[in-house]
C-alpha cells in the first residue's frame, strides 16, 4: 500500500472520523449491556425461561471478561506506545524456534485471561512480530499465565498431574502450533485486511510524528475497543445461546461413557466459555464423575478455542486459521487426555 493510499487515512489519528464513530459504538455496546443488566434485575413482565437463562448466561460471560479485555487494551497501548523502540526485541533470541519458546513464557509475566490476550496479541503485531510468534504467545499466555497457574493449584493441587500437564500441554500445543504456521508461505495473509491496514497506519511515521503520547494511547484505545467490543459481545451471546440450546445433561451422559469423556469435557469447554482464571473450579465439580484426562482435556480447550474466544481471534485472523487452531488444540487435547486417562 502505497504512502499517497494511506494518507488520508493518517493525517491525525485523533482527527479520524471513525475514531469518533468507534468511541460512539462502544459507548452505546456499554449502553446496551447496561440496560439488558436493568431488565433482568428490575421488575416487569416476565420472559420466557429459556430467553432469560440465555441474556443471563450471555451478560455473566460478557461482565466477567470485559475488565481483561480492558486490562489487555491498556496493556497492548503500552507496547505499542510507551515501550521504546527495540527494547522488547533486544531480549528476544535471534532464533525463530528460540523466540516463539521467549514469547510462549511471556504469558507468565501478562495477568490476563484469553480475551485480555487478543488485543495484547494484536498490540505485538503492530510492532512488527511476525504471525507465528504472535500465535505461540496467544495459545500459550492463557495458561502459563499466574493467576490461572494459582486458581489450578488451589482446585486440583497436584492430584493426577493436571496442574503440570495442564502447564505443559500448553506450552507444547503453542509452540506446536507456531512451528506449524511458521511453515506457511505468506504468513502476512493469515490476518485480516482490517487488521493490515490498522498495522500500516500505527507503523506510518506520517500518522503519529506529530501525536504527543496521550493523544495516541487514546485514539489507539478506541480503535481496540472497537475492534474487540463487538466480538466480545457477539462472543458472549453465542456462548449463552449454545448453553441454553445444547442440554448440558446430554453432555453429561455421554461423560459417563470413560471412552468418550474426552469428547464430552471437550465440548462442554467450547460450549460455555468459562475464563481461563477461573475455569479450573468449574472443571473441579466435574472430577469425581469425569476422567483425569478429560478434565485435563476441558483445561487445555476452553482457555484456546472456546465460541467466545474465536470471536475474538476472528477480528484478527482469517476463517482458515480459526478452524486451524481447532483442529489442532482438539486433536492435541484428545492426544494428551487419552495419555493421562492410561497412565493415570
Amino acid at each position: 500500500m502505497t504512502e499517497q493510499s494511506l494518507a488520508p487515512r493518517t493525517a491525525r489519528l485523533e482527527r479520524d472520523p471513525r475514531l469518533r464513530r468507534g468511541g460512539l459504538l462502544v459507548a452505546g455496546a456499554l449502553v446496551v449491556v447496561a440496560l439488558v443488566v436493568l431488565a433482568l434485575v428490575s421488575p416487569g413482565p416476565a420472559l420466557p425461561t429459556r430467553l432469560q437463562d440465555g441474556l443471563t448466561l450471555s451478560i455473566s460471560v460478557l461482565i466477567e471478561s470485559m475488565p481483561f479485555v480492558i486490562l489487555g487494551v491498556l496493556l497492548s497501548i503500552v507496547v505499542q506506545v510507551w515501550v521504546p523502540p527495540g527494547m522488547i526485541e533486544r531480549w528476544m533470541p535471534r532464533r525463530a524456534w528460540a523466540r516463539r519458546m521467549a514469547l510462549s513464557l511471556l504469558g507468565m509475566f501478562v495477568p490476563v485471561c484469553e480475551c485480555g490476550n487478543v488485543p495484547f496479541a494484536r498490540g505485538l503485531m503492530m510492532r512488527g512480530f511476525t504471525v507465528p510468534e504472535t500465535l505461540t504467545f496467544l495459545i500459550a499466555a492463557p495458561i502459563v499465565n499466574p493467576i490461572v497457574i494459582i486458581t489450578t493449584h488451589q482446585a486440583f493441587g497436584f492430584d493426577d498431574g493436571i496442574l503440570v500437564v495442564r502447564l505443559l500441554g500448553g506450552f507444547a500445543v503453542a509452540n506446536l502450533i507456531g512451528w506449524l504456521y511458521s511453515k506457511h508461505p505468506d504468513p502476512d495473509a493469515l490476518v485480516t485486511e482490517r487488521f493490515a491496514a490498522t498495522c500500516a497506519i500505527a507503523n506510518d511515521p506520517d500518522a503519529t510524528a506529530h501525536t504527543d503520547r496521550g493523544r495516541r494511547s487514546l485514539a489507539q484505545f478506541v480503535v481496540e475497543l472497537r475492534a474487540v467490543m463487538p466480538a466480545l459481545i457477539i462472543g458472549s451471546a453465542l456462548a449463552g445461546a449454545v448453553q441454553v440450546l445444547v442440554p448440558r445433561s446430554a453432555l453429561l451422559a455421554i461423560g459417563s461413557n470413560p471412552a468418550l469423556s474426552i469428547v464430552a469435557m471437550i465440548a462442554l469447554a467450547m460450549i460455555v466459555s468459562i475464563c481461563s482464571n477461573v475455569d479450573s473450579f468449574f472443571a473441579l465439580s466435574f472430577a469425581s464423575t469425569f476422567t483425569p484426562g478429560s478434565i485435563v482435556a476441558f483445561l487445555l480447550v476452553g482457555p484456546l478455542v472456546d465460541v467466545k474466544m474465536l470471536a475474538l481471534l476472528r477480528t484478527t485472523f482469517r476463517t482458515k486459521v480459526l478452524v486451524g487452531l481447532v483442529v489442532i488444540v482438539v486433536l492435541f487435547a484428545v492426544a494428551v487426555g487419552s495419555v493421562v486417562n492410561l497412565f493415570v
